[in-house]
């Protein structure tokens, strides 16, 4: 999977959150996007992922250099972040096998096998709405980072996790198949210390003045 942004903005009048935004994110990469609390971190992340429209220019997703449909992009990505909902009144096996109706796990890992990954075993027939939010914020990781995508996009991952979470996470994202594309928007060091590649979204607010 490949991204290309060509002269993107994003306005919520009367301002713009960033203007003119020319990147390539490629596969089998790392990326971070970093600013502050504010700075449109998480509206550039909904625009890769197809949840919203850009005021200018245009994202250009590619497959194997075959263009996708913006409409058909859902089907190549998953994401996570703190502010997703879960379906609260299913037990944690529930929604592991409603998610894997619409995103399989790699390696056609199998629902048993997922929850050890998640170290929630004991908690396979409790109702979500009884998670602590760090469970239920590695219950949205794991989703994301296990599933047979190319493209995984995560914000502010670490998000109620504590170390052992943190941790969790670290091994979670260095575990991804080579080829896959992650991009996560986060101001915390830790989510992105081993990324190679950094977009800061501040570099685009200035430019979104003129």
């Amino acid at each position: 999977m490949k991204l290309v942004l060509n002269n993107i903005g994003k306005k919520f009048p009367p301002d713009w959150i960033f203007k003119k935004i020319d990147f390539q994110f490629n596969k089998g990469q790392k990326y971070a996007l970093i600013g502050p609390n504010g700075s449109g971190k998480s509206t550039l992340l909904k625009i890769l992922s197809g949840h919203l429209t850009p005021s200018q220019g245009k994202l250009l997703p590619f497959l194997n250099d075959t263009l996708i449909p913006l409409d058909q992009l859902y089907k190549y990505i998953s994401f996570a972040a703190p502010y997703m909902d879960l379906i609260e009144e299913f037990t944690l096996a529930e929604s592991i096998e409603f998610h894997t109706q619409f995103k399989p796990f790699r390696n056609k890992m199998k629902v048993r096998d997922f929850m050890e990954i998640l170290k929630l075993q004991k908690s396979a027939n409790k109702p979500l709405k009884f998670f602590s939010s760090g469970m239920k914020q590695r219950v949205k990781l794991g989703l994301a980072l296990f599933s047979d995508v190319p493209l995984v996009l995560l914000d502010e991952p670490t998000t109620n996790l504590d170390v052992e979470g943190a941790d969790w996470y670290s091994e979670g994202i260095n575990s991804l198949p080579k080829n896959t594309l992650l991009i996560v928007a986060s101001n915390t060091p830790s989510d992105y210390e081993s990324f190679d590649h950094k977009l800061f979204i501040k570099d685009y607010k200035k430019k979104s003045k003129a």
